[in-house]
């Protein structure tokens, strides 16, 4: 049987969203909604599928069983609300909504109408980030010392003059809500999975992992009048188990370099940079260790770092498969509403420390 998908919110992202789907077996795009009618048409004619200007006029017209969400981040809320009207399933973009509370108002809402609600957090699809969450779950990094996320990037001023990004209301933050928030949610997936939560290992399902944050934001490589919020953000954390670790998020740093994750341990220590996996190396080396090094051990990617549109649609393809795979034999999905909120809730932990100069606890 195929999925019928709809699109809200035809930008950037819904591009990677369209492609996935036409990649997917019994997957098929049948609308997208824009407000403005020469985008609208052109996505439309491309991937032939109907446009609406609004969102609900087109739940109302399509038969739809998936709503993907691709609005600007602090517009989440209102498609999901009228998915969950027309008891049409969500999949979301991350963030699932720029503040916790938006999101506990969409989940009341799925969970009132039945409806399941998944998030896009598309590097936990990445193989080689994967494979690190594998070790983890393994044990073989031991009591965890450190676990860490980089990302280093650079937007021109044109990236945000007049868009929506860089706002208060529409992206609820700068650098980390925006770019960096993937990183947040990768390195609280993978320190869960090692334990850092105070678990046995396998992750909780609902506990953040991450306990405390200590963290500085600014605006050091673009103007207010572009951009009103941060482009700069370091923060130190301490994670439930002890575990402590560092969160560089900037679209400051020109020309922007790559992203790099960092988990280690008494039992060893493995570190991505991009898709490259730089570091490999743990106290008990077991027989496929090398095959690991030779498979992940080069890119050629360029990533996200000055060029939101650089980043390969592949893993988002995964990310909306095992959404679509979970919902036709109804079993659990990995990002469901309460998991896709960890990294949200961490953020917003975040920007209330530098508000506030001093650390604070994620309860």
């Amino acid at each position: 049987m195929t999925d019928r998908l709809a699109i809200a919110g035809i930008g950037s992202v819904a591009t990677m969203h369209a492609e996935s789907i036409a990649d997917i077996d019994e997957a098929a795009l049948v609308a997208g909604s824009c407000r403005t009618e020469e985008r609208g048409r052109e996505f439309a004619d491309e991937y032939g599928c109907a446009w609406y200007a609004d969102t609900e006029s087109m739940l109302d017209a399509e038969d739809v069983d998936v709503l993907s969400i691709c609005t600007p981040s602090g517009a989440h809320l209102e498609p999901a609300l009228a998915a969950a009207e027309r008891g049409v399933d969500v999949l979301c973009e991350k963030p699932l909504e720029i503040t916790t509370e938006r999101i506990d108002e969409m989940v009341a809402a799925a969970d009132d109408a039945g409806i399941r609600i998944g998030g896009i957090f598309n590097q936990r699809y990445n193989p080689v980030v994967r494979q690190l969450h594998e070790a983890a779950a393994d044990g073989r990094f031991d009591d965890l010392s450190v676990a860490s996320a980089y990302v280093p990037w650079w937007r021109d001023d044109d990236y945000y003059d007049g868009a929506w990004q860089g706002t208060q209301e529409l992206d609820g933050g700068g650098a980390l809500m925006n770019q960096s928030i993937h990183g947040v949610d990768a390195i609280q997936w993978l320190a869960s999975a090692a334990g850092a939560d105070g678990d046995t290992g396998a992750g909780s399902e609902s506990v953040n992992p991450v306990a405390e944050v200590f963290a500085y934001t600014d605006r050091r490589a673009h103007s207010g009048d572009i951009m009103e919020v941060e482009d700069t953000a370091v923060a130190v954390l301490r994670y439930r188990d002890g575990t402590l670790g560092q969160i560089l998020g900037a679209t400051s740093m020109y020309p922007g370099s790559l992203k790099r994750l960092q988990i280690a341990g008494r039992g060893g220590t493995a570190e991505i940079l991009e898709d490259e996996l730089v570091t490999w190396q743990f106290r008990e080396e077991r027989d496929d260790d090398p095959a690991i090094r030779e498979e992940f051990g080069e890119t050629d990617s360029g990533g996200g770092a000055a060029d939101p549109m650089s980043i390969d649609y592949a893993n988002h393809r995964r990310n909306i498969e095992d959404f679509l795979d979970a919902r036709a034999n109804d079993e659990p999905y990995m990002l469901d509403a309460s998991e896709a909120r960890k990294a949200v809730e961490i953020i917003e932990a975040i920007y209330e420390s530098a508000e506030r100069g001093e650390p604070v606890r994620i309860e």
